[in-house]
């Protein structure tokens, strides 16, 4: 695989912004136009009243609320799902709701979505509205069957809308048809989080609250902030809000105590937690539950207000958590194997693998892993019931997963089952008799996206740091003025460097010491997962991309270089 470092090109033209040169280049190679773009206050959040659907939506919310009426939330077993049910749970027994209750889809029993089996469990508990979070706009079925029952069915979702929209009585998802609303990037929880704005809004409007009796929903953006990285939805300006709004609560323990308990168990400091926490800390203890047993643990350690219990769940959480990751290495190892027999240049350019012993729940951390390693799109099955497989797929710049689903399932309709998701990122179920078809059918999808060409990785970098910019003020600055993640990359720099001194730590990390041509500084610096099998032992000049970190060790803080990759050059 060739990986290509490329200095980002600016895209826009910042003249309002004059607190920093570097700061400029930075945004500017982001897209800003507008100092406005970084005003991060909750004042700037785009307007919900463009949502399509959303005043259908808050009439029958509001008909729950006046008349007493069941309310069940249907939720998904991923963060983001987790963090919608709950987000809706609270905020709607805050807004007048007498009898709310949620139900999230057991994944290796129901799979994903309002299918028509979790509509018959939840039809058990009586409802009168069924509300789906995260979900719900691929589920015809389901909401039919639904409605044929009486229940009124409130579809809440952000992923893509396929040819056919269920026939609920109102659907809110920014990227439906017909939309108009800006932020076609909002996670499931931040489309939640619009529909209880509205609410509030309208509740406030016809005199069930005033403004100064109605409940402050803003502090439930901790929930959006977590949900906003941990989905990997691009960090647009409303996005960015989330995140920076939903931190600041955290950072000042205005967040719920199960947020706290899991902030403890990893170890973490909560004072100091960073958007990229969301996305390697938080996320996976939660998503542990969702992929090992059932996310219902996670859904009910952040509704849990008694410190106590609140970190007995979070510790259960981190136990799945650990479990998790030893399942998956397992099935890494396995994966790598299978690759290792395979000449690079007969390396399909969509790679499929299917085991029927892997573990369902972990087969898109598998998928992402590989889609890493390979630089290609990948996508990984594990054995389901009735013959059929599940499949998890992740994929890179350049080729849009779900619509690239979408062309095999119109060339071969009797081959997917289902199928939904985003550019990135898809789930999927075939029957079993046709993976090699499916394998042929997605390598060739994807080689006509490449013009049958291996993608290259591209890096791309900041350029080069000044002297006078490789500071502890710069790095703090860098970690705090605006939060980072996809779509909104970290800044990152390149530099040819002479290596002082390096030491391996761990299976596969290097511990480096470095001096920048033309300096005589020296930086501490960490690689991590280096491939060791072709790393030289002794290895003087090198090209690196980094960021710039700050080391926090025994109250002492330094420069700290994260290399994100390393080239030697003499």
């Amino acid at each position: 695989m060739t990986k290509l470092i490329v200095k980002r090109e600016a895209k826009s033209k910042l003249v309002e912004f004059e607190q920093s040169e570097l700061l400029t280049r930075i945004f500017e190679n982001r897209g800003v136009t507008s100092k406005s773009e970084l005003e991060l206050s909750l004042k700037h959040l785009s307007s919900y009243k463009k949502l399509k659907g959303i005043a259908l939506a808050v009439d029958l919310l509001v008909d729950a609320i006046k008349h007493h009426k069941k309310i069940v939330i249907v939720g998904d077993f991923d963060v983001d799902g987790a963090t919608s049910t709950t987000l809706c749970v609270l905020l709607l027994r805050q807004l007048g709701a007498s009898d709310v209750n949620f139900v999230v889809p057991n994944r290796f029993e129901f799979g994903y979505g309002l299918s028509p089996e979790i509509v018959e469990v939840v039809l058990k508990q009586h409802p009168d509205l069924i509300m789906t979070v995260d979900n719900g706009v691929a589920s015809i079925e389901g909401v039919a069957l639904a409605k044929s029952h009486g229940v009124k069915v409130l579809v809440t979702d952000h992923h893509l809308a396929g040819d056919e929209l269920p026939d609920a009585d109102a659907i809110v998802n920014p990227n439906q048809p017909g939309c108009e609303f800006e932020n076609k990037s909002a996670c499931g929880c931040a489309v939640a989080f619009y529909v209880m704005a509205a609410l509030r809004a309208k509740l406030i409007e016809i005199g069930f609250f005033d403004k100064t009796t109605a409940p402050n929903i803003s502090e439930r953006l901790d929930l959006v902030a977590l949900a906003t990285i941990a989905d990997v939805v691009p960090l647009v300006k409303d996005n960015r809000i989330f995140v920076q709004q939903g931190l600041a609560r955290i950072r000042q323990g205005k967040c719920l105590q199960g947020i706290k308990s899991i902030v403890q168990i990893a170890g973490k400091d909560i004072q100091k937690l960073v958007s990229s926490d969301f996305g390697f800390v938080l996320g996976p203890r939660l998503n542990a539950a969702g992929r090992l047993d059932d996310i219902s643990l996670g859904i009910n350690c952040l509704l849990e207000t008694n410190p106590a219990k609140a970190l007995e769940m979070a510790s259960e959480l981190n136990d799945l958590n650990q479990e998790r990751k030893q399942i998956e290495l397992s099935m890494q190892q396995q994966a790598l194997s299978f690759l290792e027999k395979v000449q690079t240049k007969d390396l399909p350019i969509g790679v499929c693998l299917f085991q029927e012993d892997w573990h369902e729940g972990v087969i898109g951390i598998l998928a992402s892993r590989i889609k890493e390693r390979l630089h290609r799109p990948v996508i990984i099955f594990a054995g389901a019931q009735h013959g059929m497989i599940k499949g998890s797929a992740r994929s890179i710049d350049g080729f849009h997963i779900r619509d690239g689903l979408d062309l095999i399932a119109k060339k071969y309709p009797h081959v997917l089952t289902k199928f939904g998701g985003h550019a990135m990122a898809a789930g999927l179920s075939i029957k079993r008799e046709h993976f090699e078809l499916f394998q042929q059918a997605f390598n060739e999808v994807v080689s006509n996206a490449f013009d049958g060409q291996s993608p290259t990785e591209v890096l791309y970098t900041d350029g080069k740091l000044d002297s006078s910019e490789m500071t502890l003020q710069v790095a703090e600055l860098l970690k705090s003025i605006q939060p980072w993640g996809q779509g909104f990359p970290s800044p990152s720099f390149d530099s040819q460097v002479s290596i002082i001194s390096q030491r391996i730590v761990g299976k596969n990390h290097l511990k480096l010491v470095l001096q920048p041509d033309g300096t005589k500084m020296q930086f501490d610096a960490i690689c991590f997962n280096v491939d060791l099998n072709i790393w030289p032992n002794q290895s003087p000049r090198a090209n690196v991309v980094y960021q710039l970190d700050i080391n926090d060790f025994r109250s002492q803080q330094s420069v700290q270089w994260m290399v994100q990759y390393i080239e030697i050059i003499g």
